[in-house]
């Protein structure tokens, strides 16, 4: 293996261990920002990487977020792809530097443009609204442990499309097998029923 490719190859490698890094430390590299005509690389901190910030007469839009999976996905590509292309070039010569560079600039620019839209999508994902007492009061179930007047049963109910069990209390005593709704909520895990009258 000739040196452009060993050159190639830890490129690639490199990527790589960002890579893992990224996915162990969940958090994003911040090195300053870039601006036309001066460059400021203090202020280290958890975030994503800024490029841009060119200032046009006092607007300052900002410029793209390198995430360390953008990186990654970057560098990756550019040495794998820039390794297999330099081996096919002969290895040896400024052909196989400028056939490894070529194609991995080619194979590097679209992944890490699609890494960047992977990260975006994952960061903005939309997630359901996580469930308070609030939204238990309403909801239907059925009694698997009878509640006695006074004390507490169990009851399981319909939440979220997911059967959740909960300690249950109730006015009268309730068989098993009742079916119940939730006029109350007066723990996390337990609640005040009554029976269902539209289940007889």
């Amino acid at each position: 293996m000739s040196g452009i490719v060993a050159t190639f190859l830890a490129i690639g490698g490199f990527a790589l261990l960002l890579l893992i890094l990224s996915l162990i430390s969940g958090s994003d590299l911040h090195f300053g920002h870039l601006h036309l005509g001066d460059v400021h690389l203090g202020h280290p901190h958890p975030g994503p990487l800024h490029l841009g910030h060119a200032d046009l007469g006092g607007a300052q839009p900002a410029g793209p977020d390198l995430s360390l999976p953008v990186i990654s996905g970057f560098l990756g590509a550019f040495g794998f792809a820039g390794a297999v292309a330099a081996t096919l070039a002969g290895e040896h010569g400024l052909l196989a530097v400028a056939a490894g560079v070529l194609v991995g600039l080619l194979a590097a620019v679209p992944t890490a443009f699609l890494a960047g839209k992977l990260v975006h999508a994952a960061m903005n994902m939309a997630t359901d609204a996580t469930l308070s007492s609030a939204d238990l009061v309403g909801a239907i179930g059925v009694v698997i442990t009878a509640v006695p007047e006074g004390g507490y049963g169990e009851v399981r109910l319909a939440i979220a499309g997911q059967q959740i069990k909960f300690n249950a209390r109730a006015d009268e005593p309730l068989a098993r097998g009742t079916h119940v709704f939730v006029i109350e909520v007066p723990s996390p895990t337990s609640v005040l029923v009554e029976p269902d009258p539209s289940v007889q």
